[in-house]
């Protein structure tokens, strides 16, 4: 089987092409079958207002391409020069390993992965970010 597998836990919502969904009161597994199909699980969706940090805002960028509501080629631009950005701060190698996947997924139209991967580096912007008011 190939496409990509979810597992939803109960009453779960996940954002299919632009259609919510919202699972039954059991965990099922659903198999997205189309390629390039616009998922977001909406426990992991950024709220706007919440979007106020440098990862937090590159991330929004990730997932507003994949509920539909900016367009891949208008968000393509943003989301490399977002990435160059946090690439000057960010200068470890676990989060270079992460930005330079977050990248070659942009390039590829990957934006689910694009946003995973930067959503690995939300811990470290939240402890950079502690360091910082202390």
């Amino acid at each position: 089987m190939s496409g990509l597998v979810l597992k939803l836990g109960p009453r779960e919502r996940v954002l299919i092409n632009g259609a919510v969904i919202e699972n039954g009161e059991r965990r099922s597994r659903l198999a997205i079958m189309t390629p390039n199909a616009n998922i977001l699980r909406l426990k992991d969706a950024i709220h706007p207002e919440t979007a106020k940090t440098p990862v937090r805002r590159v991330c929004y960028i990730a997932q507003l391409v994949l509920s539909g509501d900016v367009e891949l080629e208008e968000a393509k631009p943003q989301l490399i020069r977002g990435i160059e950005q946090l690439s000057q701060v960010l200068t470890d190698n676990d989060s270079r390993k992460l930005l330079d996947h977050a990248t070659e997924s942009v390039l590829e139209g990957q934006f689910y992965q694009a946003l995973k991967a930067l959503r690995g580096l939300l811990p470290r912007e939240e402890r950079l970010m502690a360091a910082a008011n202390t």
